[in-house]
């Protein structure tokens, strides 16, 4: 129902946004057409699974079978290029070329219903094979999460200063502050991908990262984030007007605060529990004298 809800309102934007825009650019015409069509498609496959869920004999056609993993799959395929479509600041759609949101519906309930398409397809895998991911996730570390959150938001990150460094600074029409924070914006969003990316190759490849390498990468990203954040997103920079660079920007940093404290809290913890253990170790036996009986 959920998202019946969102495809519906960035199905209404889209097809107000195309018929308004009137661009002559048949590039951005075939994204537009594409963004259209999957709404509408979506908004047709939601509302006929939504009917089916509402009555106990046809819920029994779609509830955990594979035509609804199938379904979820392809929906969150359709749905991930939708977002990079629309969120594309060469397109128009949702963006302008200063990475500003123009299209506010189009913009955040893209993304949420391609939120809502990834949910959708975890939860039938957990249901249909009986895998408990929250569970592996916690036995392999907490912060994989963070780590995970971590990569997906310095990807972004990296990618959208990449577009508008060359829609800007590549032609020479932005300023030389503005140029170089952009750059930061690139640099900073490989290191966080890079680092990010070890980091969950290890976890899940062997279980464990080392601890050392793991706190270091933290707090050197979380460092290198809180300088960062601040210059992308101030009134020079790349990431002021609200869009995909200003959001990831600060989620990457939040992320990397996570990170720190994940860590600290973890060494913290380590660190009483050898003390209690060296007190258990050796523990002081009192003696009473046979002269004070």
């Amino acid at each position: 129902m959920a998202f019946f809800v969102f495809c519906t309102i960035t199905m209404g934007a889209t097809i107000e946004a195309a018929a308004h825009n009137g661009s002559s650019d048949e590039k951005t015409k075939s994204f537009e057409n594409y963004a259209r069509t999957v709404t509408i498609v979506t908004f047709v496959i939601t509302a006929v699974i939504v009917l089916m869920h509402l009555n106990s004999v046809t819920s029994m056609f779609i509830v955990g079978t594979k035509l609804e993993g199938f379904v979820s799959f392809v929906l969150a395929v359709m749905w991930a290029a939708t977002v990079a479509i629309v969120s594309n600041p060469k397109h128009g759609i949702a963006l302008d070329e200063s990475n500003g949101i123009i299209n506010g519906n189009i913009y955040y309930f893209s993304w949420a219903g391609f939120v809502c398409s990834v949910t959708l397809l975890i939860s039938y895998l957990r249901s249909a094979f009986h895998v408990d991911i929250a569970g592996e996730i916690k036995n392999r570390s907490a912060r994989l999460t963070y780590w995970a959150a971590l990569l997906a938001s310095s990807l972004v990150v990296m990618g959208a200063s990449a577009s508008i460094f060359d829609e800007g600074c590549a032609n020479g029409n932005e300023t030389v502050t503005f140029c170089k924070r952009t750059k930061l914006g690139i640099g900073l969003g490989a290191a966080g991908t890079i680092m990010s990316l070890v980091i969950v190759g290890m976890k899940i490849a062997t279980a464990r990262a080392p601890f050392l390498i793991e706190a270091l990468f933290s707090f050197l990203l979380l460092i290198s984030n809180a300088v960062g954040v601040s210059f992308i997103t101030a009134h020079q920079g790349p990431g002021a007007p609200l869009g995909n660079l200003y959001y990831f920007s600060w989620i990457a940093f939040l992320s990397t605060f996570m990170l720190t404290a994940s860590c600290l809290e973890d060494y913290n913890a380590a660190k009483a529990m050898n003390e209690q253990s060296e007190d258990v170790s050796s523990p002081e036996v009192q003696v009473e004298h046979l002269d004070n009986i």
